[in-house]
C-alpha cells in the first residue's frame, strides 16, 4: 500500500504524541481529530495491513485494531468453510 495519503493526513497539523496517547482522555482527544480526517480510511487500513501496535490509527486505538483483524480473520474463515 502507498503511504502518499499521508501526506493530506489531519494528524500533520498536531504533535506525533497526540496520536499516542498514555490514557483514554487522550486516545479521545485523537480519536475526534481523526474523526475529521480525510484520510481516515487509508490510514485504518495501512495499520491493519501493517500491523502497526501502537498509536491511534485511523481513529482506532489498538485493542480496536485488534478487534477489526480478528473479525476480518473470522469472516475468512466462514467464508472459505462456506465454500
Amino acid at each position: 500500500m502507498s503511504s502518499e495519503w499521508m501526506a493530506d493526513g489531519k494528524c500533520r497539523e498536531y504533535p506525533a504524541g497526540t496520536f499516542f496517547p498514555r490514557d483514554g482522555v487522550g486516545v479521545i482527544v485523537a480519536q475526534r481529530i481523526c474523526a475529521t480526517c480525510p484520510v481516515v480510511n487509508e490510514c485504518l487500513e495501512y495499520a491493519l495491513e501493517n500491523h502497526v501496535d501502537h498509536g491511534i490509527w485511523g481513529g482506532r486505538s489498538e485493542r480496536e485494531r485488534r478487534r477489526i483483524l480478528r473479525e476480518r480473520r473470522h469472516h475468512r474463515f466462514l467464508n472459505i468453510e462456506a465454500r
